[in-house]
């Protein structure tokens, strides 16, 4: 199991309200959990519900999307650790202990597509 993002909202979302926003902002959803967003010829996973939007993200266009699904959520996207992601003038940051870190340029990050990250 990878590192679990979170995507957090004030006020819980019900399943139906969620499908509506998630097709809204341009996602799709296979089987009844799992949230999707296309690259190319495909469909690729971004997250799953599981009473709330988790997602175990193995790129930075999955970090991206995850960004991009929170904000269509009114929400806020949470590591493990506490650490907030968040999109500022077009850079994806990690807010962590007072601290911003950018991770890489939104649009650059969703071109890269799907592929995983190497060790």
């Amino acid at each position: 199991m990878g590192y679990e993002l979170r995507v957090v909202r004030e006020s819980p979302i019900a399943l139906a309200d969620l499908v509506k926003a998630v097709e809204a902002a341009g996602f799709g959803l296979r089987g009844s959990d799992e949230i999707v967003a296309r690259h190319g010829d495909g469909d690729h996973a971004v997250g799953a519900w599981r009473g709330q939007v988790v997602g175990e993200p193995g790129s930075d266009w999955q970090v991206a999307q995850l960004v991009r699904l929170s904000g269509a959520l009114g929400a806020r996207l949470v590591g493990e650790d506490g650490e907030v992601y968040a999109l500022r003038d077009g850079v994806v940051e990690v807010l962590a202990d007072g601290t911003a870190l950018a991770i890489g340029a939104f649009d650059e990050m969703l071109a890269a597509g799907p592929a995983a990250w190497t060790p």
